[in-house]
C-alpha cells in the first residue's frame, strides 16, 4: 500500500512506519534512546515526521559495508 504524504511536506507515523517497515512499538523504543528522526508532536498529541529530517535520519544511518 503507497501512502501519500500529507500537506507541508510533514509524515504522519502511519506513514513513516509503512516506509520504515517498523512497528510502533519498535518506533517508540527508538524515540526513547534518542535514536528516532525529530519527531513533532502537536497539540492533539499527534506525531509528524518532517520528510526532510526522515531523509537525514536515513543518511545518518548509512554504513559503507566492505563485501
Amino acid at each position: 500500500m503507497k501512502t501519500t504524504p500529507t500537506q507541508g511536506g510533514t509524515l504522519t507515523l502511519p506513514e513513516v512506519l509503512a516506509e520504515l517497515r517498523m512497528s510502533r512499538a519498535a518506533f517508540y523504543r527508538l524515540r526513547a534512546r534518542g535514536l528516532a528522526p525529530t519527531c513533532l508532536k502537536l497539540p492533539n498529541g499527534q506525531i509528524r515526521v518532517r520528510r526532510s529530517d526522515l531523509d537525514a535520519w536515513f543518511e545518518g544511518c548509512e554504513q559503507v559495508i566492505a563485501c
